[in-house]
Protein backbone atom coordinates (compact mmCIF):
# COMPACT_ATOMS: atom_id res chain seq x y z
CA UNK A 1 0.00 0.00 0.00
CA UNK A 2 2.83 2.38 0.85
CA UNK A 3 4.41 1.88 -2.57
CA UNK A 4 1.17 2.83 -4.32
CA UNK A 5 0.88 6.04 -2.30
CA UNK A 6 4.47 7.00 -3.08
CA UNK A 7 3.86 6.30 -6.76
CA UNK A 8 0.84 8.61 -6.79
CA UNK A 9 2.76 11.35 -5.02
CA UNK A 10 5.50 11.13 -7.63
CA UNK A 11 3.03 12.31 -10.28
CA UNK A 12 3.19 15.86 -8.95
CA UNK A 13 6.19 15.99 -6.65
CA UNK A 14 9.97 15.78 -6.79
CA UNK A 15 11.69 12.48 -6.08
CA UNK A 16 13.49 13.42 -2.87
CA UNK A 17 15.77 10.41 -2.96
CA UNK A 18 17.37 11.28 -6.28
CA UNK A 19 17.99 14.89 -5.20
CA UNK A 20 19.35 14.25 -1.71
CA UNK A 21 22.09 16.52 -0.38
CA UNK A 22 24.79 15.01 1.87
CA UNK A 23 23.11 16.54 4.94
CA UNK A 24 19.72 15.16 3.93
CA UNK A 25 21.33 11.76 3.44
CA UNK A 26 22.77 11.98 6.96
CA UNK A 27 19.31 12.63 8.37
CA UNK A 28 17.85 9.81 6.28
CA UNK A 29 20.52 7.38 7.48
CA UNK A 30 19.22 7.81 11.05
CA UNK A 31 15.74 6.68 10.00
CA UNK A 32 14.50 3.14 9.35
CA UNK A 33 12.14 2.94 6.35
CA UNK A 34 10.62 -0.26 7.72
CA UNK A 35 9.44 1.37 10.96
CA UNK A 36 6.38 3.47 11.84
CA UNK A 37 6.89 7.23 12.37
CA UNK A 38 6.72 6.91 16.17
CA UNK A 39 9.56 4.37 16.04
CA UNK A 40 11.82 6.82 14.20
CA UNK A 41 10.78 10.04 15.95
CA UNK A 42 10.15 11.00 19.58
CA UNK A 43 6.37 11.33 19.58
CA UNK A 44 5.28 10.69 23.16
CA UNK A 45 3.87 14.22 23.48
CA UNK A 46 1.95 14.36 20.19
CA UNK A 47 -1.48 13.41 18.92
CA UNK A 48 -2.51 13.59 15.27
CA UNK A 49 -5.58 14.63 13.28
CA UNK A 50 -6.18 13.08 9.85
CA UNK A 51 -8.51 13.98 6.94
CA UNK A 52 -10.77 10.94 7.30
CA UNK A 53 -13.83 10.17 9.44
CA UNK A 54 -13.18 8.89 12.95
CA UNK A 55 -14.21 5.32 13.73
CA UNK A 56 -14.81 5.91 17.43
CA UNK A 57 -18.53 6.09 18.38
CA UNK A 58 -17.96 9.14 20.59
CA UNK A 59 -16.36 10.98 17.63
CA UNK A 60 -18.87 9.99 14.94
CA UNK A 61 -18.95 12.59 12.16
CA UNK A 62 -15.65 14.16 13.19
CA UNK A 63 -12.19 14.00 11.65
CA UNK A 64 -9.92 11.16 12.73
CA UNK A 65 -7.99 11.77 15.92
CA UNK A 66 -5.23 9.45 17.07
CA UNK A 67 -4.13 9.97 20.67
CA UNK A 68 -0.53 9.88 21.85
CA UNK A 69 -1.13 6.43 23.32
CA UNK A 70 -2.42 5.10 19.98
CA UNK A 71 0.32 6.83 18.01
CA UNK A 72 3.00 5.24 20.18
CA UNK A 73 1.41 1.84 20.74
CA UNK A 74 4.32 -0.55 21.32
CA UNK A 75 2.75 -3.45 19.47
CA UNK A 76 0.83 -1.54 16.78
CA UNK A 77 2.29 1.98 16.33
CA UNK A 78 -0.10 4.02 14.22
CA UNK A 79 0.35 4.38 10.45
CA UNK A 80 -2.15 5.38 7.79
CA UNK A 81 -1.08 4.15 4.33
CA UNK A 82 -2.32 7.26 2.51
CA UNK A 83 -2.17 10.22 4.90
CA UNK A 84 0.51 9.42 7.53
CA UNK A 85 3.27 6.92 6.97
CA UNK A 86 7.01 6.30 6.61
CA UNK A 87 8.58 6.83 3.20
CA UNK A 88 9.77 3.40 2.02
CA UNK A 89 13.03 4.83 0.61
CA UNK A 90 14.07 7.74 2.81
CA UNK A 91 12.50 6.85 6.17
CA UNK A 92 10.99 10.33 6.35
CA UNK A 93 7.69 10.86 8.17
CA UNK A 94 5.10 11.72 5.52
CA UNK A 95 1.99 13.85 6.07
CA UNK A 96 -0.58 14.26 3.27
CA UNK A 97 -4.00 15.94 3.06
CA UNK A 98 -6.52 16.24 0.20
CA UNK A 99 -8.36 19.41 -0.83
CA UNK A 100 -11.63 18.11 0.62
CA UNK A 101 -12.43 15.84 3.54
CA UNK A 102 -13.36 15.87 7.24
CA UNK A 103 -11.92 18.87 9.09
CA UNK A 104 -11.56 20.10 12.66
CA UNK A 105 -14.56 22.13 13.95
CA UNK A 106 -13.18 25.62 13.33
CA UNK A 107 -11.55 25.06 9.95
CA UNK A 108 -12.57 24.45 6.33
CA UNK A 109 -9.18 22.95 5.51
CA UNK A 110 -8.09 19.33 5.81
CA UNK A 111 -4.98 18.35 7.69
CA UNK A 112 -2.61 15.55 8.54
CA UNK A 113 -1.10 17.36 11.49
CA UNK A 114 0.40 16.70 14.90
CA UNK A 115 -0.76 18.58 17.99
CA UNK A 116 1.51 18.73 21.03
CA UNK A 117 -0.05 17.29 24.21
CA UNK A 118 2.33 17.95 27.08
CA UNK A 119 0.23 15.92 29.52
CA UNK A 120 -0.75 12.79 27.63
CA UNK A 121 -2.72 11.42 30.58
CA UNK A 122 -5.41 13.98 29.67
CA UNK A 123 -6.02 12.73 26.14
CA UNK A 124 -8.95 15.02 25.33
CA UNK A 125 -8.42 17.85 27.83
CA UNK A 126 -7.16 20.28 25.24
CA UNK A 127 -7.59 23.39 27.39
CA UNK A 128 -6.01 21.96 30.55
CA UNK A 129 -2.95 24.00 31.59
CA UNK A 130 -0.82 20.85 31.96
CA UNK A 131 -1.48 20.01 28.30
CA UNK A 132 -0.30 23.39 26.96
CA UNK A 133 2.45 25.95 27.45
CA UNK A 134 2.55 29.64 28.30
CA UNK A 135 5.14 32.38 28.15
CA UNK A 136 6.86 33.63 31.30
CA UNK A 137 4.56 36.66 31.64
CA UNK A 138 1.43 34.54 32.21
CA UNK A 139 0.06 35.16 35.75
CA UNK A 140 -0.23 31.38 36.33
CA UNK A 141 2.76 30.33 34.24
CA UNK A 142 3.90 27.69 36.75
CA UNK A 143 0.64 25.76 36.31
CA UNK A 144 1.31 24.97 32.65
CA UNK A 145 3.02 21.98 31.11
CA UNK A 146 5.93 24.22 30.13
CA UNK A 147 7.04 27.82 29.95
CA UNK A 148 8.07 28.35 26.36
CA UNK A 149 9.86 25.58 24.52
CA UNK A 150 11.47 24.71 21.21
CA UNK A 151 10.28 23.02 18.01
CA UNK A 152 12.77 22.22 15.26
CA UNK A 153 12.21 20.49 11.93
CA UNK A 154 13.94 19.52 8.70
CA UNK A 155 11.56 18.74 5.85
CA UNK A 156 10.63 18.85 2.20
CA UNK A 157 7.29 19.97 0.84
CA UNK A 158 6.59 17.42 -1.88
CA UNK A 159 3.25 18.62 -3.26
CA UNK A 160 0.73 21.45 -3.03
CA UNK A 161 -2.62 21.60 -4.78
CA UNK A 162 -2.47 22.04 -8.54
CA UNK A 163 -5.84 23.84 -8.63
CA UNK A 164 -7.02 27.06 -7.01
CA UNK A 165 -7.51 30.82 -7.41
CA UNK A 166 -4.07 32.46 -7.47
CA UNK A 167 -5.57 35.63 -5.99
CA UNK A 168 -6.40 33.71 -2.81
CA UNK A 169 -3.65 33.21 -0.26
CA UNK A 170 -4.80 29.69 0.64
CA UNK A 171 -4.53 28.39 -2.91
CA UNK A 172 -1.41 26.32 -3.62
CA UNK A 173 -0.37 26.59 0.04
CA UNK A 174 0.27 24.36 3.03
CA UNK A 175 1.02 25.19 6.67
CA UNK A 176 3.89 23.04 7.93
CA UNK A 177 4.31 24.40 11.49
CA UNK A 178 2.25 26.40 13.98
CA UNK A 179 1.85 27.83 17.42
CA UNK A 180 -1.86 27.94 18.21
CA UNK A 181 -3.29 29.96 21.09
CA UNK A 182 -6.66 29.57 22.77
CA UNK A 183 -8.31 31.38 19.85
CA UNK A 184 -5.71 32.78 17.48
CA UNK A 185 -2.25 31.91 16.18
CA UNK A 186 0.95 33.81 16.90
CA UNK A 187 2.70 31.65 14.31
CA UNK A 188 1.82 29.83 11.08
CA UNK A 189 4.65 28.71 8.80
CA UNK A 190 3.56 28.50 5.16
CA UNK A 191 4.91 27.05 1.94
CA UNK A 192 3.14 28.27 -1.22
CA UNK A 193 3.99 27.44 -4.85
CA UNK A 194 2.07 28.49 -7.93
CA UNK A 195 1.76 25.82 -10.66
CA UNK A 196 3.52 27.93 -13.30
CA UNK A 197 6.49 28.65 -11.01
CA UNK A 198 9.44 26.33 -10.39
CA UNK A 199 10.08 27.70 -6.88
CA UNK A 200 7.74 28.14 -3.95
CA UNK A 201 7.75 30.75 -1.18
CA UNK A 202 8.35 30.14 2.51
CA UNK A 203 6.80 32.71 4.86
CA UNK A 204 5.21 33.01 8.28
CA UNK A 205 2.19 34.82 9.67
CA UNK A 206 1.51 36.45 13.02
CA UNK A 207 -2.20 36.76 13.80
CA UNK A 208 -3.01 39.66 16.12
CA UNK A 209 -4.92 38.62 19.24
CA UNK A 210 -7.69 41.25 19.65
CA UNK A 211 -10.50 41.39 22.20
CA UNK A 212 -13.07 41.08 19.40
CA UNK A 213 -12.54 38.24 16.90
CA UNK A 214 -13.83 40.38 14.04
CA UNK A 215 -10.74 42.57 14.40
CA UNK A 216 -8.18 39.80 13.92
CA UNK A 217 -5.94 39.62 10.85
CA UNK A 218 -2.60 38.14 9.80
CA UNK A 219 0.70 39.92 9.31
CA UNK A 220 2.89 38.11 6.76
CA UNK A 221 6.70 37.92 6.85
CA UNK A 222 8.60 36.73 3.77
CA UNK A 223 11.48 34.34 4.39
CA UNK A 224 12.47 32.80 1.04
CA UNK A 225 10.34 34.05 -1.84
CA UNK A 226 7.27 36.32 -1.63
CA UNK A 227 4.03 35.34 0.11
CA UNK A 228 1.37 36.94 -2.12
CA UNK A 229 2.52 36.10 -5.63
CA UNK A 230 0.08 35.54 -8.48
CA UNK A 231 0.56 33.59 -11.72
CA UNK A 232 1.45 36.76 -13.61
CA UNK A 233 4.36 37.47 -11.24
CA UNK A 234 7.92 36.34 -11.84
CA UNK A 235 9.16 33.06 -10.43
CA UNK A 236 10.65 33.57 -6.92
CA UNK A 237 14.20 32.47 -7.70
CA UNK A 238 15.23 32.84 -4.04
CA UNK A 239 12.44 30.47 -2.98
CA UNK A 240 12.40 26.72 -2.40
CA UNK A 241 11.70 23.91 -4.84
CA UNK A 242 9.25 21.10 -4.23
CA UNK A 243 11.28 18.26 -2.72
CA UNK A 244 14.06 20.60 -1.54
CA UNK A 245 15.12 20.22 2.10
CA UNK A 246 14.92 23.20 4.44
CA UNK A 247 14.76 23.70 8.21
CA UNK A 248 12.89 25.80 10.71
CA UNK A 249 13.31 26.29 14.44
CA UNK A 250 10.89 28.01 16.79
CA UNK A 251 12.27 28.76 20.24
CA UNK A 252 10.32 30.64 22.90
CA UNK A 253 12.60 31.93 25.63
CA UNK A 254 10.91 33.85 28.43
CA UNK A 255 8.36 35.80 26.39
CA UNK A 256 10.27 36.09 23.11
CA UNK A 257 9.46 33.92 20.09
CA UNK A 258 12.70 33.39 18.15
CA UNK A 259 12.46 32.01 14.62
CA UNK A 260 15.24 30.64 12.45
CA UNK A 261 14.79 29.39 8.87
CA UNK A 262 17.56 27.65 6.93
CA UNK A 263 17.82 27.15 3.18
CA UNK A 264 20.45 24.66 1.94
CA UNK A 265 21.09 23.37 5.50
CA UNK A 266 24.49 21.80 6.00
CA UNK A 267 25.74 23.00 2.60
CA UNK A 268 28.40 25.55 1.68
CA UNK A 269 25.71 27.93 0.41
CA UNK A 270 23.57 27.67 3.56
CA UNK A 271 21.37 30.71 4.21
CA UNK A 272 19.79 31.51 7.58
CA UNK A 273 17.13 34.10 8.31
CA UNK A 274 16.04 35.08 11.82
CA UNK A 275 13.05 36.87 13.35
CA UNK A 276 11.97 37.79 16.88
CA UNK A 277 8.61 38.76 18.38
CA UNK A 278 7.91 39.46 22.05
CA UNK A 279 4.64 37.60 22.65
CA UNK A 280 4.02 39.52 25.88
CA UNK A 281 3.73 42.79 23.95
CA UNK A 282 1.38 43.98 21.24
CA UNK A 283 2.84 43.49 17.79
CA UNK A 284 4.69 46.71 16.82
CA UNK A 285 2.27 49.15 15.23
CA UNK A 286 -0.83 47.20 16.37
CA UNK A 287 -1.05 48.44 19.95
CA UNK A 288 -4.68 49.55 19.55
CA UNK A 289 -5.96 46.06 18.69
CA UNK A 290 -3.42 43.41 19.66
CA UNK A 291 -3.67 42.30 23.28
CA UNK A 292 -0.56 40.07 22.81
CA UNK A 293 -0.24 36.40 23.83
CA UNK A 294 1.29 37.20 27.21
CA UNK A 295 -1.64 35.75 29.17
CA UNK A 296 -2.73 33.08 26.70
CA UNK A 297 -2.15 29.32 26.56
CA UNK A 298 -0.57 27.78 23.46
CA UNK A 299 0.60 24.58 21.79
CA UNK A 300 2.82 23.54 18.90
CA UNK A 301 1.60 21.87 15.70
CA UNK A 302 3.49 20.33 12.76
CA UNK A 303 2.63 18.41 9.60
CA UNK A 304 0.66 19.22 6.45
CA UNK A 305 -2.32 21.55 6.95
CA UNK A 306 -3.74 22.01 3.44
CA UNK A 307 -4.85 25.61 2.86
CA UNK A 308 -6.55 24.83 -0.45
CA UNK A 309 -10.31 24.21 -0.19
CA UNK A 310 -13.25 24.29 -2.58
CA UNK A 311 -14.78 27.33 -0.88
CA UNK A 312 -12.61 30.36 -0.16
CA UNK A 313 -9.58 29.16 -2.14
CA UNK A 314 -11.38 28.09 -5.31
CA UNK A 315 -9.72 24.68 -5.33
CA UNK A 316 -11.01 21.55 -7.01
CA UNK A 317 -10.97 18.04 -5.62
CA UNK A 318 -10.17 15.68 -8.47
CA UNK A 319 -7.98 13.46 -6.31
CA UNK A 320 -4.32 12.76 -5.71
CA UNK A 321 -3.70 11.68 -9.31
CA UNK A 322 -4.79 15.18 -10.45
CA UNK A 323 -2.56 16.83 -7.84
CA UNK A 324 -5.36 18.09 -5.57
CA UNK A 325 -3.58 17.46 -2.27
CA UNK A 326 -0.58 18.55 -0.23
CA UNK A 327 2.30 16.51 1.15
CA UNK A 328 5.32 17.13 3.39
CA UNK A 329 8.10 14.76 4.46
CA UNK A 330 9.88 15.38 7.77
CA UNK A 331 13.44 14.15 8.23
CA UNK A 332 13.72 15.73 11.69
CA UNK A 333 11.08 16.81 14.19
CA UNK A 334 12.12 17.62 17.75
CA UNK A 335 9.99 19.08 20.52
CA UNK A 336 11.73 20.28 23.68
CA UNK A 337 9.33 21.39 26.44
Amino acid sequence: MKKSVIALAALVSVNAWSAMTPYQQQLSDKLDPSKAPSENFEMEKWKINLPIGDNKPERAGKEMEITAAELNNVNYPYVHPQWFYTDAQTGAMVFAAPNTGPTTPNSKNTRSELRAMLDTTQAYQYKAPATNFAVASHPQASEFGAIGGRLSAALTVDAVSQSGDDKKMGAFASVIGQIHGSDNEPLKIYYRKLPNHTHGSLFWNYEINPKDKKDRFDISHDVFGIHDLQKSDANPEDGILLGELFEYEVNIVGTVMKLEFTKNPGEANEIKKNFEVDLAKAYPGQEKLDTSYGSDWMYYKAGAYNQCNQGSSGCENKGIEAGDYTQASFYKLELAQ
